[in-house]
């Protein structure tokens, strides 16, 4: 059985974020990762070949060239081979969705995961329009996944607001993963050396997919504004006194 894991660069989650004086991203000195939910989701598809219900794991990630290196990351993780879709401009969610349902297409998986997020645009789209594109099953947010020994079903432990509902799954399916599915492991020196080795392959997104009109245009990016710091009080009413004069979250007396 194949499982499909789709990966994304970002910045590192825990780097300070600049803007230049046009408003773009400032990578001058920028770390970057593999979003996290997606390191996730990849650690799950490797317990499920260490289980014997998966042979071969794919990944694949779509930018420029500069994403090769979290390819080769990936497959230093355990993936078997790896695909690159070179595209020219940052895709869109629905963009994304179309080149993974080409790449679902070429390679015919039986589960494609990938993280329910990614850490830089926070966007929740691509496994839910997956899906619809490819009219399959799916389950988000999942926090436990059982495969079957036959490769035919899956039980996703899925969180809700309410609690966690438990939802059965035929497959093929996307699944996306929570932070509590697992943890991922650390790579060590000799599968980075191996990860090398392993085959990567590049495709054209254009060739992949015509390019469209972008399903939405990003208008300005701008920074937060700066907190004003705390300060102490030393009683209640002196709180409730800020709360309704400085903050304005208080009704004012009435009379």
């Amino acid at each position: 059985m194949k499982i499909l894991v789709s990966i994304k660069r970002v910045p590192d989650p825990y780097a300070k974020i600049r803007l230049t004086p046009q408003g773009a991203l400032d990578t001058v000195g920028l770390n970057w990762t593999m979003n996290p939910f997606d390191a996730i989701a990849l650690e799950e598809a490797l317990r499920i070949r260490e289980k014997g219900v998966a042979t071969e794991i794919i990944v694949v990630s779509i930018g420029g060239p500069e994403v090769e290196e979290t390819l080769r990351t990936a497959l230093a993780m355990g993936a078997d081979r790896a695909i690159c879709i070179l595209e020219e401009r940052p895709p869109d969610p629905q963009r994304v969705s179309q080149l993974l349902a080409a790449i679902y297409h070429r390679e015919q998986p039986r589960l494609i995961l990938m993280g329910k997020q990614a850490t830089d645009d926070d966007s929740n789209q691509v496994g839910q329009r997956l899906a619809a594109l490819l009219q399959l099953p799916q389950a988000t947010f999942a926090s436990s996944i059982h495969l079957a020994s036959d490769g035919q079903t899956a039980q996703v432990t899925r969180e809700v607001d309410s609690g966690r509902e438990i939802l059965e799954l035929t497959l093929p399916a996307v699944i996306t993963a929570d932070l509590r599915l697992n943890e991922p492991r650390y790579v060590a020196l000799p599968a980075i050396l191996k990860a090398r080795t392993k085959p990567l392959l590049r495709l054209s997104g254009f060739e992949l997919v015509p390019l469209t009109s972008p399903g939405f245009l990003l208008v300005k990016r701008e920074t937060p504004p700066p907190r004003k710091p705390g300060r102490k009080v030393q009683n209640v009413e002196e709180l409730i006194a800020a709360l309704r004069e400085e903050a304005k979250v208080l009704p004012n007396k009435t009379s």
